[in-house]
């Protein structure tokens, strides 16, 4: 098993399917509000054969900032929630961050960043601000967010709960929730669903890669996509051809 706690197996497929077509996937098991609305890469150049975000979900909520409990004070010490997350977040998690959709504060920044990517975490997701994003965007972990936000978090933000269910971009994740992201965004893969749909999402990939061939040749949509017998029996014959 991979540090995740998911198959190595899983993992490396997750690594390489679109999230559109986890999207599918988690479709077809009766579940729509997966990806993660307003949510995007720092990172906006996503270069073919690049490898997805994949990592289990660590989580953080924040509520909104307080005047008089909310200063820099609060830094100091061991116990503040967003300092403690960072230091507390496992090898290859994803840090998600509950900032109710607000991205005029930041979440974090390049410090707390650069030290999880030190620690060996997977990803960075918030659904408000990063701050020195540019900075980010260069890092090698991926880190998405509403917006680039200077402010600090705690014009805005005070954090109060570590891995603890929240809900970012719209859609509710749970600890141990798996987080696949690519170039458009990020989907939240039930624990439990997270094997199967990486092995019917590889599946199903497959089958698009043929079907993208047929359609630059000239077929038609229609008893290709989805699949008619005699296109059924073409696919296994090209995937047999192609030792797929």
């Amino acid at each position: 098993m991979s540090v995740s706690g998911l198959s190595a197996a899983a993992r490396a497929t997750l690594a390489g399917v679109s999230t559109a077509t986890l999207t599918t996937q988690l479709f077809k098991r009766g579940l729509r509000n997966v990806f993660l609305q307003g949510v995007q890469p720092l990172a906006r150049d996503w270069p073919e054969g690049r490898p997805n975000m994949v990592g289990e979900a660590f989580t953080l909520r924040y509520i909104p900032a307080r005047e008089d409990i909310d200063h820099l004070g609060v830094f100091a010490g061991t116990a503040h929630p967003q300092r403690r997350a960072v230091e507390d977040i496992p090898p290859g998690h994803v840090l998600v961050m509950d900032c109710r959709g607000d991205a005029s504060a930041a979440s974090a920044g390049s410090i707390l960043v650069t030290r999880m990517m030190v620690r060996g975490a997977a990803g960075v997701v918030t659904d408000g601000g990063l701050r020195d994003s540019t900075e980010i965007a260069r890092m090698a972990i991926p880190c998405y967010a509403r917006a680039p936000s200077a402010p600090t978090n705690l014009i805005k933000h005070h954090a109060v709960d570590i891995n603890v269910p929240i809900g970012c971009g719209g859609v509710p994740v749970f600890p141990g929730d798996i987080l696949v992201g690519d170039g458009e965004g990020v989907v939240v893969i039930p624990a439990h669903l997270a094997e199967d749909v990486a092995r019917d999402a590889g599946e199903q990939e497959v089958f698009e890669r043929f079907v993208i061939e047929q359609v630059r040749a000239g077929v038609g949509i229609f008893g290709l996509y989805p699949p008619e017998a005699e296109a059924k029996a073409a696919f296994e014959a090209w995937r047999q051809a192609r030792g797929l």
